[in-house]
């Protein structure tokens, strides 16, 4: 899942990354950041209000207006009422205020995802196949649990959001890894391998010379 935070380092150093399902691309510049969000197809935006070239609430606006939909949370050391509502206003679907948290960001980030894919729970279902986000685990049609590596809930995550639809190894690649990362299409085929051994060959069809359909097939 791609995300393009536009923001600080959390205080203590730590950041979210691959391990908490996100592959991320951040940016402490306005204008490289609007350049990403025209370029690439991100599933969510973290935008800080404070930025050093731009203002946040404008650059937002402009998103709208350009009818970008994806879920938008603003981050600012603002803490007036006043501002928060300005932020909402301009289109933000959430706002938090620094200093943070990190597990409060990723829980914000985790349920603007689920409303935006219209869910309203931790759990993805297809077909008989179950998983878990908040454990990073898989559960099979014979009710076997599955932990799951990074790579591997990430990649499991976009096709079974998605089920019966047609994922291009270029798209799972750009979901999986930020654009620091330079990984192959061999890649994608080494981390099909991997689930169809846990869960089962025919959960996972291939379309020869397109991509992958995640079928739900015991």
């Amino acid at each position: 899942m791609r995300v393009s935070p536009v923001a600080e380092r959390p205080t203590n150093g730590r950041r979210i990354d691959s391990q908490a399902g996100f592959a991320v691309d951040a940016t402490g510049s306005a204008i490289t950041a609007d350049q990403l969000a025209q370029q690439e197809d991100y599933r969510l935006i973290v935008l800080d209000i404070g930025l050093p070239d731009g203002d946040g609430l404008q650059l937002l606006a402009r998103w709208r207006d350009a009818g970008r939909d994806l879920p938008i949370l603003l981050l600012t050391a603002r803490d007036r009422w006043q501002d928060k509502v300005n932020g909402l206003k301009a289109g933000a679907d959430d706002y938090l205020t620094k200093p943070f948290h990190p597990e409060e960001l990723l829980a914000r980030l985790q349920a603007l995802l689920r409303r935006s894919e219209g869910r309203s729970h931790t759990q993805i279902q297809a077909g008989n196949y179950l998983l878990d986000e908040e454990r990073q685990r898989v559960r099979s049609p014979d009710g076997e649990w599955h932990p799951l590596t990074g790579t591997e809930f990430r990649l499991l995550r976009c096709l079974m959001s998605r089920p019966n639809r047609l994922h291009p190894k270029e798209a799972l690649l750009e979901q999986l890894y930020n654009l620091d990362a330079e990984p192959t299409l061999n890649t994608i085929e080494t981390y099909i391998r991997r689930l169809r051994l846990l869960i089962g060959r025919n959960a996972i069809k291939t379309q020869r010379g397109q991509g992958y359909v995640f079928t739900a097939e015991d």
